[in-house]
């Protein structure tokens, strides 16, 4: 836990890239998580070649999942998924805790096209209409629990503050953003591009009992007349967020700690151990040979002694061939 009241102390280590900070600003009774994402999201997203406006789209989904899955306390998965009317009929982000990401999206090519011609390519065009869901899974053991928020033309930022206000009733603000930036090749020999992105999300969680009962209302507490009085502290925490710039989330010179002392240095912010999130996919050539006993396990179609079946997961590409003697 350190405190980031001088950020310029020589003993600082600072996180970099790939590292969720969780943080706290007590004063405001503010709790939350920031990230930059570098050469995570970057592997990522060149691996699967998507179109540029499909990429970005996915960098912000996998910002969103990043802070709202190192969020968990078990051994378990969080998944984020949209399912839509829109060239990107399916999206699927993947954290496996404590620290695995893997993400895929579907998309319609031509559709895709058409949407390029008519300038529509923002996240919430590609989209369109549908439903995200966020899904928490704590295992075998237990049952699942997933939140819906409906798709209808908003933001991923807009629907995840649509699914604390529905399902959690805290109070939540969370900025994403996302970037392809150019810098040296490895090599020196010229220069590539590479993805970033970045995100912030603050939570309004006092202890006070007063203010717990005035947290679930639409902005505060309701006086006689039937009007909303906000909390004061909450009204300068979503202030302070919407001073971000896109830019203090994805450049690299901006390190996420310098950030939070921008945002909150008046009143002073908390910083505590963060969580490194890898590019990590859960497949497994154990679970692939699983998968295909299963769906050959017929006495009337018995695997012949020479044939093989290949599958590609889609979130890592990899390729498995499976013999006749492993099914």
């Amino acid at each position: 836990m350190s405190d980031t009241t001088n950020p310029e102390a020589a003993d600082y280590k600072f996180v970099g890239d790939d590292v969720v900070v969780p943080f706290a600003v007590e004063p405001l009774d503010i709790r939350g998580r920031a990230v930059h994402l570098g050469p995570m999201l970057d592997t990522i997203l060149k691996r699967h070649k998507y179109p540029q406006d499909i990429a970005f789209l996915m960098g912000e989904m996998i910002s969103l999942a990043v802070l709202l899955g190192t969020s968990l306390k078990f051994d378990g998965n969080f998944i984020l998924q949209t399912q839509s009317d829109g060239p990107v009929s399916l999206a699927v982000v993947d954290f496996s805790t404590p620290d695995s990401i893997r993400a895929y999206a579907r998309y319609n090519k031509a559709d895709y096209e058409e949407a390029l011609k008519q300038g529509k390519t923002s996240p919430r065009d590609l989209l369109g209409e549908g439903i995200m869901a966020m899904t928490i899974d704590h295992g075998v053991d237990m049952q699942r629990y997933q939140g819906i928020v409906k798709l209808d033309g908003i933001s991923l930022e807009e629907a995840a503050h649509e699914y604390f206000k529905q399902s959690e009733q805290i109070p939540t603000r969370i900025k994403l953003s996302v970037a392809q930036i150019l810098r040296p090749s490895d090599d020196g020999s010229g220069a590539e591009t590479s993805w970033r992105a970045g995100g912030v999300l603050t939570q309004f969680l006092p202890e006070s009992e007063d203010r717990i009962k005035q947290r679930d209302l639409p902005s505060g507490a309701e006086d006689e007349e039937g009007n909303f009085s906000p909390d004061d502290a909450w009204l300068e925490a979503s202030a302070l967020m919407d001073t971000v710039g896109d830019d203090e989330l994805t450049d690299p010179q901006i390190n996420i700690e310098r950030l939070l002392y921008r945002l909150f240095h008046e009143h002073g912010v908390r910083v505590f151990e963060g969580t490194s999130v890898l590019d990590k996919c859960t497949c497994s050539r154990e679970k692939v040979v699983s998968l295909v006993r299963s769906f050959k396990d017929d006495p009337e179609k018995p695997v012949e002694p020479n044939e093989s079946f290949t599958t590609v997961c889609e979130f890592c590409s990899t390729s498995y061939t499976v013999s006749a003697n492993e099914v």
